[in-house]
Parts: structure tokens; C-alpha cells; sequence
């Protein structure tokens, strides 16, 4: 796929209607709607209604927390105004705040559910590892001044790999049903002075990936041995785990869908590893015994 490729600008098209989204979480109390703050979701209903000249309510792929990152955030609404592909996605970047984009636009058949559909979900934790804050990037990426040994977290996170119950993981307000969910990999590298913890799991538990990285900061930098990110997992005691680590270095970079929805293909973000090469929706998911609710029309209980 072209990054270039033109969007129609003649055929009017209504129904159900997918967007690529993505945007800087630090203004917002987080996506959802709320009523006594900033949210994303309410931004780009806001911007929508005025292109559609009617209510437009959205369904996420995954719900991001207050400060997080996504250039791959993809959602879906349903509409009786036809408007050209351009001015779903022209016309609704008008109305949108700076830190927010919509990338593409595709008409989408009523199967297709953002949220439901959606077979797995990739984050990649931004870490800076030098002596001294950043200027420029403070709101991106999360400053770590003690040196840290990718490899040695690389190692540790390979015990988190599999379906296992990450109750050692995740929130203590999370309200998903189950703790269980499929890891498919986690890899540490390291570019320069940026560590990166990239990790895709059929789905996330609230604050998973924060609780994952604040681990293997206490293991990359030797406060912990690399037998700690094991030692969580099997215990399934969140209380006995390690702090959170902050919002601003978590960014949503992709979610998987079956092929045959054709949803464009984009480099993965952040923009500061796009060098890497790797497009959306490359890796093979691994086979899963996992049940993830099917979607058929009506909202399912949990992830």
C-alpha cells in the first residue's frame, strides 16, 4: 500500500464506516467519554457530527488510559449521511484538535465491529535511558537516568509468553471477568538511548503493559533479579508487584484483524522506529485456545 494512495473524492458512501486513528493522549482524561473532562472519544464524535449534520457515536478497538499514545487506533460508527472517503477524513480533520488525526476511512461490512473483531492488540513501551531529561520528547517517551540492561528484560519477559493468568498484572480496579489473556511476544531492544518494550496479546487487563514495564525497569536496571518477572506471574498478587510505570511512554501501534475485512497496512509507529521497516498486521498469530466473545450484533461481557 501506498502511504500517497488518493482517497475517492466522487462516490458518497454511509453505513458503516472504519477509521484509522491516531493522537497524543496527553490533554485527555484518557479515550472514553466522560462528563468532567477532555476525552478523545468525545473529540472525534464532536468532529464527525459536523461532517455527518448528525450524531456520530464511535466503538474502539481498545480503550487507552489518561496520557497514552496510539497511532493505530481503529474504530467504527454507523451512519445514513453519505459523504465521499475524503471528507470522512479531510473534512474531520478540520474539526479535530492538533493532537489528533484520522489517517484513512473505509466503508466496512456490518460484521465488522472495532472492538469485537478484533483478533489482537500490539503496544510498544518507549523508554529513554540517559543521564539527563529530555526537552523535546518528556510527553512521549519515559525517562529512565540509570542505564538499563535490555537484554536482561528481554530474557525476563519471555516467561510472560503463552496464556497464563496475569492477576500479578493488572489493576486493582480492572473490571474484565478474567485475568487470562494470550501474550503472543514481548521483545526488548534497545536504538541509541531508547529502550523499547513491544508486546501484542490477543487483549490487554487495565494497566497490564504499564505493570509489565515498571517490572522490567527494576530488572533492566539490577534492582530486581530477572526471576522477578516470573515470580509475579505465578503469584497472581498484584499488591506484592512493582510501582506503575508512567502513561506518557505508552503507544497503541496496532490492532489485528482477520484479512479478509481488508484494513489498510501502515508502518508501526511511534514515529521514532518507523526505520525499522515493520508494517501492521505482519506477524502470523499464534494458535490460541482462548475464548474470545464473537460479536454478533449485541455488546459482549468482557475482552
Amino acid at each position: 500500500m501506498s502511504l500517497f494512495t488518493r482517497l475517492d473524492e466522487t462516490e458518497r458512501v454511509s453505513g458503516r464506516i472504519a477509521l484509522g486513528l491516531e493522537y497524543r493522549g496527553t490533554a485527555y482524561q484518557g479515550w472514553q467519554r466522560l462528563g468532567h473532562g477532555p476525552s478523545l472519544q468525545a473529540s472525534l464524535e464532536k468532529a464527525l457530527s459536523r461532517i455527518a449534520q448528525s450524531p456520530i457515536e464511535v466503538m474502539c478497538s481498545g480503550r487507552t488510559d489518561s496520557g497514552v499514545h496510539a497511532t493505530r487506533q481503529v474504530v467504527h460508527f454507523d451512519t445514513t449521511s453519505a459523504r465521499t472517503l475524503k471528507a470522512w477524513v479531510m473534512g474531520t480533520n478540520v474539526h479535530l484538535p492538533r493532537d489528533m488525526s484520522v489517517r484513512w476511512a473505509r466503508v466496512m461490512p456490518y460484521d465488522f465491529h472495532a472492538r469485537f473483531s478484533s483478533l489482537a492488540r500490539r503496544y510498544r513501551y518507549v523508554i529513554l535511558n540517559q543521564p539527563v531529561p529530555p526537552a523535546l520528547d518528556a510527553e512521549h517517551m519515559t525517562w529512565h537516568r540509570t542505564p538499563l540492561d535490555e537484554k536482561r528484560m528481554h530474557e525476563a519477559a519471555q516467561t510472560l509468553i503463552g496464556e497464563h493468568d496475569f492477576s500479578g498484572y493488572r489493576a486493582a480496579g480492572c473490571q474484565s471477568s478474567t485475568p487470562w489473556r494470550h501474550v503472543h511476544f514481548v521483545e526488548v531492544t534497545r536504538a541509541g538511548p531508547l529502550v523499547v518494550i513491544d508486546i501484542q496479546a490477543n487483549a490487554f487487563l487495565h494497566h497490564m503493559v504499564r505493570n509489565i514495564a515498571g517490572v522490567l525497569l527494576t530488572i533492566g536496571d539490577k534492582r530486581r533479579d530477572i526471576s522477578r518477572a516470573r515470580d509475579i506471574l505465578e503469584g497472581r498478587d498484584r499488591t506484592l508487584s512493582e510501582a506503575t510505570a508512567p502513561a506518557q511512554g505508552l503507544h497503541f501501534v496496532d490492532v489485528y484483524y482477520d484479512p479478509r475485512f481488508e484494513l489498510p497496512s501502515e508502518p508501526l509507529g511511534p514515529a521514532e522506529f518507523y526505520f525499522s521497516g515493520e508494517w501492521t498486521g505482519e506477524r502470523t498469530l499464534p494458535a490460541s485456545n482462548y475464548q474470545r466473545p464473537v460479536y454478533r450484533g449485541e455488546p459482549a461481557g468482557h475482552l
